[in-house]
């Protein structure tokens, strides 16, 4: 059984991340104040922390030819889901950075991929593998 991990991260504004992470990505809303919010996040705790002057989208760098944030997190879900989730945030106009497609087709590490950001500027990546046991493949 893999440990939750717990991540957190700056937001803008609260009610723009409760309604992101919690209506739009579905996960399930924990613990709050007027400065902070608690999700469960595939069974891992993300905190959604107001810091307005943390905001905003990092360096990009290249990978399979596309400007990847430098600076972003996500998941790693079945295929199954990936697609739903891909559905999902297509249904609700989210904008991708990169869209949903295979990368790294026919290697190692072939993977499904899309990013796109929160409210705030933070980039997620999701992700799935035809192949789980491929994830950390060389």
């Amino acid at each position: 059984m893999l440990s939750p991990f717990h991540l957190a991260f700056p937001v803008d504004d609260l009610a723009k991340a409760r309604q992101f992470y919690g209506e739009i990505l579905g996960c399930p809303e924990g613990r709050s104040s007027e400065d902070w919010i608690d999700f469960n996040f595939y069974g891992h705790q993300i905190v959604a922390h107001l810091a307005p002057s943390q905001t905003g989208l990092a360096q990009r760098n290249a990978v399979d030819g596309h400007g990847v944030p430098v600076r972003h997190f996500g998941i790693v879900l079945p295929m199954s889901d990936w697609d739903a989730m891909a559905d999902r945030l297509k249904s609700h106009g989210i904008e991708f950075i990169i869209e949903p497609y295979i990368r790294f087709k026919g290697e190692p590490g072939e993977q499904a991929t899309m990013f796109f950001l929160d409210p705030s500027g933070n980039a997620l990546e999701l992700k799935a593998f035809g192949d789980i046991t491929k994830l950390f493949a060389k």
